[in-house]
């Protein structure tokens, strides 16, 4: 399986895969709807987790992605604080 993420900028018409960074063969997890979250700084910094306990961490927006946890229990949530 391939892990992917998806963005729409034009209200839902229209959506992009965001793949760059993220696992594009064997990874078969799920990501739940309250295991996305996003912060309050200028570019979004986006982070989600899986049910495989992986946390990713995108700094501009969804464009690009780095697994910032692994070796997690299944991950069904997650809050983000900006300080």
């Amino acid at each position: 399986g391939k892990l992917r993420v998806y963005r729409s900028r034009t209200g839902g018409n229209d959506w992009d895969a965001l793949t760059n960074g993220l696992p594009q063969s064997d990874c078969y997890v799920n990501v739940l709807r309250s295991a996305l979250a996003v912060d309050s700084l200028d570019s979004c910094g986006v982070y989600f987790g899986t049910t495989g306990g992986q946390v990713y961490a995108s700094a501009d927006s969804g464009d690009s992605w780095m697994p910032i946890v692994r070796d997690l229990p299944a991950v069904l949530s997650v809050e983000v604080q900006t300080l």
